[in-house]
């Protein structure tokens, strides 16, 4: 089974055209007319022996103005500085104290 995760539709649809089985969306009625939504889930998950001809689902994002406003394929961002206040840096221990 290939990873369809963060594929766009048309290009999970391919992917499982190529490996023999057939995809279908319970969040998405017309899928198969569906271009630009991404995957966002699919069971069986990426690397399943699954016979020739299986059904495959997968669940897209809804998009924005759908729903509460779609899942989403979020890029991990690390945590900013917090805003105001000054910035320095912690001393280095000193090696005469012990440690507690």
């Amino acid at each position: 089974m290939p990873r369809l995760i963060g594929l766009m539709a048309a290009d999970a649809r391919e992917a499982a055209a190529q490996h023999g089985v057939r995809l279908v969306a319970p969040d998405r009625p017309g899928f198969h007319d569906v271009v630009l939504d991404y995957v966002v889930r699919q069971y069986p998950p990426p690397g399943a022996e699954v016979p020739h001809g299986a059904a495959v689902t997968v669940w897209c994002d809804l998009g924005p103005g759908e729903a509460e406003g779609g899942a989403g394929v979020r890029e991990p961002r690390r945590p900013g500085t917090p805003g105001g206040g000054l910035r320095r840096e912690l001393d280095e221990p000193d090696p005469e104290v012990p440690a507690v």
